[in-house]
């Protein structure tokens, strides 16, 4: 993905800022810029773009656990911050931004003051040599190779060169960033899926009312019901919630192989938690089998039986083999717990 072009303007300079990176820095700090800019703002406070930075990548720490590195500074800060400031995992940016502006704990202040020594003469490296704090506010000030802003001790000033080009391209040019996020992270990550999906905002959920009334209301219909594999209670048609084994934060989507009938008032304590295999597995798997031999009797062009395709090339119910399915299963479950989501009780 390539930025647009702008004569007089060094763009190769500004793609080369993402190149070599060893934390999530650089990108949230730019994507902090260019909303600033779009909203109209060429004289930014330092403070304002590191609670940008915090708020612009709260939900990839919180709700789905990206892991950005050992090194990063910034999932840290966000750990922290939620716990000092009590902001909810589920806030709108606008909320944390607003918690932040107001706070005067001095533990949240330090934790945003970190990156003014990491990121903002940082950023600024393919302009010029940025290693030397002083110089590079130095060689900012004065716009050296025409870079896109000058650093001062609380705030920074854009560039007047490049306030139209980051007015006229801001969708391609977060996009742009967003793209090499998504490859910095999926290296950090290599077994996460849907990376690019977990940068932006914290989904709207679907509702599942079609899994519910042509699947799972017709399995149950002809089994008569089926027990809740966390409670064992009895679950019927019109009285039972459709759930994600695997937590949708993880796997972020809605495949009919990771969905099953569950108690309503438990599968609302479940959240995010992951079953536990050792008891879970099994049941689970039987649920799902039962629900297959179903289907393909009464309705065996049913579409979402093609959901199972990913897991068995050859689907048929003689091929929905437990223990495949357990390898399929186990490694999401496990990838998940590394990233920080917990079991259940």
């Amino acid at each position: 993905m390539n930025l647009p072009y702008q004569p007089n303007l060094p763009i190769h300079l500004l793609a080369a800022c993402f190149n070599k990176t060893s934390a999530t820095y650089k990108f949230y700090w730019f994507l902090s810029i260019i909303s600033k800019v779009e909203a109209g703002v060429t004289t930014i406070n330092k403070r304002d773009l590191f609670i940008e930075m915090i708020a612009h990548s709260w939900f990839t720490v919180n709700y789905f656990h990206i892991s950005f590195g050992k090194q990063d500074k910034l999932q840290v800060a966000i750990d922290r911050i939620k716990t000092i400031e009590h902001i909810p995992v589920d806030a709108k940016r606008q909320q944390i931004i607003n918690a932040l502006l107001a706070s005067g704990n001095k533990e949240t202040f330090k934790h945003l003051q970190y990156f003014n020594s990491e990121v903002p003469h940082r950023f600024l490296s393919p302009w010029f040599n940025a290693a030397d704090m002083l110089q590079a506010y130095q060689y900012s000030q004065a716009l050296t190779n025409n870079c896109p802003y000058a650093l001062h001790k609380d705030h920074i000033e854009i560039n007047p060169n490049w306030i139209a080009y980051f007015q006229q391209n801001t969708r391609l040019l977060k996009d742009f960033c967003y793209w090499n996020l998504a490859m910095y992270l999926q290296a950090k990550n290599p077994n996460v899926p849907d990376i690019p999906n977990k940068l932006i905002k914290l989904p709207t959920r679907k509702d599942l009312n079609e899994q519910r009334k042509k699947y799972w209301n017709i399995v149950i219909q002809e089994l008569g019901s089926v027990d809740c594999i966390y409670t064992n209670k009895a679950l019927h048609i019109g009285d039972y919630a459709v759930e994600h084994f695997i937590p949708y934060a993880f796997v972020s989507h809605d495949l009919i192989w990771n969905l099953i009938p569950a108690d309503r008032s438990f599968n609302c304590s479940k959240s995010d938690k992951l079953p536990i295999m050792q008891i879970h597995f099994e049941p689970f798997f039987q649920l799902q089998r039962n629900a297959v031999e179903v289907i393909t009797a009464k309705f065996p062009n049913n579409r979402f039986l093609e959901e199972y395709l990913p897991l068995f090339p050859d689907f048929s119910p003689q091929y929905f083999n437990r223990d495949k399915f357990f390898e399929q299963i186990q490694p999401l479950v496990t990838i998940a717990s590394n990233n920080g989501f917990e079991f259940m009780l």
